[in-house]
């Protein structure tokens, strides 16, 4: 199992015809475990889930995509709202509504005395803890305390505008890295926190203070990861972008599923990663991602849909007769990887 750390949010994204807001469940956390189920992966949430419409919209979306809500907390403040803004190439900004919110009242002593049997990595997002006071103490307790109990992962999916503090988001951010075994960061936040600097050259400094992957997503311009056996750089797939909204959530609940059901999620198997498995989990968060981007709002993509993908792309790619006698090959993705040993 998984276990998911974090906000539970609704997105109040535009509407395609310009008449208001749409609402839909969001936050990073919540996302990543939405992401996990519909891939096949057992998948906890751990957030603090109001008793409103907008939680009950939370609880219903989560729970259809198979994630376990035992450990989630029951909140009597309202949920935390997200106001989305798209710009032109679909890309998504935020303006979040915390203070006295779901999110806005966390406390260490709500959180669980122990994580469900089983649960072999905890994911925790940075969204919103980094830059919240209260949920940042509570999360960072629960990364120490869970430290040698089993492997950790984080996304720091960074929102500046949110904190009153940034020099204490840089400094709970700095933290963070030195007690976990993967992260996965954008290059818009590596750009925030490390202004002018390559993104290899963060990701190696990153690696060097304590995990043992670093993976920075790069949008058109790929992944570029870091592990045991030294660099990947890939190229992003082309897609018809909808928009961005959940993209690099789905991207970790693909890169996370393709680690777990590939054996590969156990801290001394992540240690000892060859680089062609982590090219192949990464090549799945990759597709996992694109799917979601053609489509509105945080919808990451069902297992069934990545087959029928990989069916249609196995069917265009059989030989076909050229007409001279010879044969001929259309290209396809997807196909072809290492297995995940």
């Amino acid at each position: 199992m998984i276990v998911s750390c974090g906000e539970a949010l609704v997105d109040l994204v535009p509407r395609r015809d310009g008449d208001g807001y749409a609402a839909r469940p969001g936050g990073s956390p919540a996302n990543v475990a939405a992401g996990l189920g519909r891939l096949g992966v057992d998948v906890a949430l751990l957030a603090r889930i109001a008793d409103d419409g907008f939680g009950r919209l939370l609880r219903a979306h989560l729970t259809d995509s198979h994630v376990d809500l035992s450990i989630a907390i029951p909140a009597d403040e309202p949920t935390t709202l997200a106001v989305v803004t798209l710009g032109p190439q679909g890309a998504a900004e935020y303006t979040f509504y915390v203070e006295g919110s779901a999110d806005g009242a966390w406390e260490s002593g709500q959180l669980p005395s122990k994580l469900p049997d089983g649960a072999a990595c905890l994911h925790v997002s940075g969204s919103l803890a980094l830059a919240v006071p209260g949920m940042g103490d509570t999360l960072e307790s629960l990364l120490r305390r869970e430290r040698t109990r089993r492997t950790l992962t984080f996304d720091p999916n960074l929102r500046p505008r949110l904190s009153r503090d940034p020099a204490q988001l840089r400094a709970r951010l700095d933290r963070w890295i030195t007690l976990v075994d993967l992260v996965k960061v954008s290059s818009d936040d590596l750009a925030w926190f490390a202004p002018g600097e390559p993104v290899e050259a963060v990701a190696a400094r990153w690696r060097g203070r304590g995990p043992t992957l670093v993976v920075v997503t790069r949008g058109a311009a790929g992944v570029h990861a870091l592990g045991p056996d030294g660099p990947v750089d890939l190229p992003a797939p082309r897609v018809r972008v909808a928009d961005t909204v959940g993209a690099g959530d789905a991207f970790m609940s693909g890169l996370l599923a393709a680690l777990d059901q590939g054996g590969r999620l156990a801290r001394d198997r992540l240690a000892t990663i060859p680089i062609d498995t982590l090219t192949a989990a990464l090549t799945h968060a990759q597709r996992v991602a694109a799917l979601t981007c053609t489509r509105v709002g945080a919808e990451p993509p069902w297992q069934r849909e990545l087959d029928a993908e990989h069916a249609g792309n196995l069917r265009a790619s059989r030989p076909r007769a050229t007409g001279q006698g010879g044969v001929g090959l259309q290209g396809h993705m997807g196909d072809g990887l290492p297995p995940l040993t």
